[in-house]
């Protein structure tokens, strides 16, 4: 598993040398596109890095700033690129100016915990969830929490909230959930990539929140689920509208998923929360976006390199190990057309 951090900018490697019309030929990076945003995507992007330069002569560097941080690189075009976990609203596209938002990734927003001596996929509901991000339940033993899981012997320990403080897709993907399941959660506090917190540390980035989690005995956070597989952190089993207590594995993600595979005008999918016909899902799994000027002076690089994430990118090889799932096909079909529109 590689490292996360706060941000990953790093350059392709040097291509092997090829041959052509029988004669060998050394091919090397003939550009850079620079993306910002979104650390949940960011271990995925990582991987694409070296692939992108072999197939294409493409340096890529991406910097995980969190998913406001990319919509602004975007808007301000200083970045080729944006990553986004939450979508976009009329006002940015508005300042956007002729931004095309474009699903090319699917994986699910695991919550992570640090409890020793307590085993890993507890259970978990939405309505007990929202309390302990309210700060109304402050307690690992707290009835709500012993209700469902009879049996596991729970501590007196305090629990300590870690969430984002910066702007965050993540954020975004948890508050979603959390207001579907919360009319106390949807009232006073709402859904957004930033939100007033009631209690907690905040720290930025999924590696900063994974981070105090993984130091903080008794801690609770939110993260790509890669990050809780990186940091070694034990994370819920979470109950979703069929009964079932789920994961945020491939099957509960690709439930998920199939709640929704018909993106709005503007591209938009919501997969949390779904209908409890989706026995199997997962309940805060998301699609996060590429945001794409349509015009760039780049156009043929970008198309390059989003045709080859959104096709190429989803095999097992690159997403299986982070727990991100293939995009299905209805949805890769509408990001195709999107990246098509995208001219010099």
């Amino acid at each position: 598993m590689p490292r996360f951090g706060t941000s990953i900018a790093v350059a392709a490697v040097a291509l092997a040398a090829l041959a052509a019309a029988g004669a060998a030929s050394a091919r090397t990076a003939s550009s850079t596109l620079t993306g910002a945003g979104s650390t949940f995507v960011a271990p995925l992007v990582s991987q694409w890095i070296s692939p992108i330069g072999a197939a294409y002569g493409i340096e890529l560097q991406y910097s995980a700033i969190g998913s406001g941080g990319g919509v602004a690189a975007i808007t301000q075009r200083t970045a080729d690129f944006g990553a986004s976990d939450a979508p976009l609203t009329a006002d940015q596209f508005s300042a956007c100016k002729g931004c095309e938002q474009i699903p090319w990734a699917l994986g699910a927003t695991a919550i992570m915990y640090n409890l020793p001596g307590v085993k890993n996929l507890l259970h978990m509901d939405g309505p007990t969830l929202a309390r302990i991000f309210m700060g109304q339940v402050t307690k690992w033993n707290d009835p709500a929490i012993a209700r469902l899981n009879k049996g596991v012997s729970l501590p007196s320990t305090a629990i300590t909230v870690a969430h984002r403080s910066d702007n965050s897709g993540t954020t975004y993907n948890l508050t979603d959930y959390l207001s579907s399941v919360s009319p106390a959660w949807s009232s006073q506090l709402s859904r957004g990539v930033a939100v007033n917190w009631p209690v907690g540390v905040g720290a930025k980035g999924s590696s900063g929140v994974a981070g105090v989690v993984s130091s903080t005995a008794g801690a609770i956070g939110y993260a790509d689920v890669a990050y809780s597989l990186q940091a070694h952190l034990k994370y819920f089993a979470l109950e979703n509208r069929s009964g079932k207590f789920t994961t945020p594995g491939s099957r509960g993600i690709l439930s998920a998923a199939s709640s929704d595979q018909k993106p709005a005008a503007d591209n938009s999918l919501s997969i949390v929360n779904p209908p409890k016909k989706y026995a199997n899902a997962y309940p805060i799994s998301t699609f996060t976006y590429a945001i794409v000027p349509l015009q760039s002076s780049k156009a043929a690089d970008l198309k390059h390199f989003l045709f080859w994430a959104v096709t190429k990118g989803q095999t097992s090889q690159y997403t299986a190990k982070l727990r991100f799932v293939p995009l299905p096909k209805s949805v890769l079909v509408v990001a195709e057309k999107a990246i098509a529109k995208i001219h010099s």
